[in-house]
């Protein structure tokens, strides 16, 4: 069996390909732009393709000559943030990216199972009567991000309709762990607090809006749910993969202050503060459930302890 993976080396991608280099009769293929520092230890037990999904003849020429029965397209602009700085950018990224690989695969391998990785930000501005968030709530969104990932779930849902290729789409909550860049708020909070043990920085973590409550994972399970979806998932539909509960960011930044022996104090910067927010979200996971039997098994305090430590172990080795 043939597994096209876009992203692999990227945060979620990189543990997606961990999993699938350990199942059996599986040959992985992977799809690197540019670095691939975060798969360097799974060498010679995958296939590695360089080059830019913006290109649609490279991405054509790849999908000839792999032929995937599943392809797992993870490769986006995942900062949500920094869309508000570069709109342009996520939205070509996230939608010239997706449209080269479907129309691939329409021409050389539309048998292929496909499963497009959308977000929960396509739900955006939710008000406290959808809570849960389930896969019938509205799209409201509230940055150039969200308005991306609706542009790649509705494109998945159009190549189903139109081409009838077994296409699935998840809808990815928040999810962290070990080796999650800066750019989330858990992991600036370790990066910060494993720097204060080095002492590299003053005892203090900066911070943003800590109220904001999300649903967290860990990737670990986040990516099992997605090698689960694309096997066991219903062609043409959407699926939310979260862990149906809510946890505010000053409860992470909190259990991590409980995980370091260091004092340190925390204080408001405003430049972390988004333009737009929205005081709590949390999913409605029953049909990912009932598809799969899919249920989180790392518990978000372990978690976060591996979040620390692997930036302990990041600023050890530079």
């Amino acid at each position: 069996m043939k597994v096209l993976l876009t992203g692999i080396a990227g945060f979620a991608g990189s543990f997606l390909a961990e999993m699938l280099v350990n199942e059996p009769n599986v040959e992985v293929h992977g799809v690197v732009h540019r670095h691939d520092r975060r798969i360097a230890h799974l060498a010679g037990r995958l296939h590695l393709h360089r080059g830019d999904l913006r290109n649609a003849v490279w991405v054509g020429e790849m999908v000839e000559q792999v032929r995937p029965d599943y392809a797992l397209h993870l490769a986006a602009w995942s900062d949500v943030g920094g869309s508000w700085q570069q709109p342009w950018t996520t939205y070509e990224l996230n939608i010239q990216c997706q449209l080269n690989l479907l129309e691939a695969l329409r021409r050389w391998q539309p048998a292929c199972r496909t499963l497009v990785v959308s977000s929960n930000e396509i739900y955006g501005l939710v008000t406290p009567d959808d809570l849960p968030i389930d896969e019938e709530t509205p799209f409201r969104p509230n940055s150039p991000y969200g308005v991306s990932k609706i542009a790649q779930d509705m494109m998945a849902l159009q190549y189903y309709n139109s081409h009838k290729m077994p296409i699935i789409r998840a809808r990815s909550f928040n999810h962290l762990g070990p080796g999650q860049a800066d750019d989330f708020a858990a992991s600036a909070f370790a990066r910060q607090i494993a720097e204060v043990e080095r002492g590299l920085r003053e005892p203090i973590v900066r911070v943003g809006n800590l109220n904001a409550e999300r649903d967290f994972t860990d990737v670990r399970d986040v990516v099992r749910a997605y090698w689960l979806l694309i096997q066991q998932g219903e062609a043409g539909l959407c699926y939310n993969v979260g862990s149906g509960t809510s946890h505010s960011i000053r409860w992470l930044l909190d259990t991590l202050l409980e995980l370091t022996p260091a004092s340190i104090k925390v204080e408001l910067d405003p430049t972390r503060l988004r333009p737009s927010d929205v005081p709590r979200s949390y999913c409605d996971n029953r049909r990912l459930k009932q598809a799969t039997g899919w249920q989180p098994k790392i518990d978000l305090r372990t978690a976060l302890q591996d979040l620390l430590d692997s930036w302990r172990a990041q600023l050890a080795r530079s």
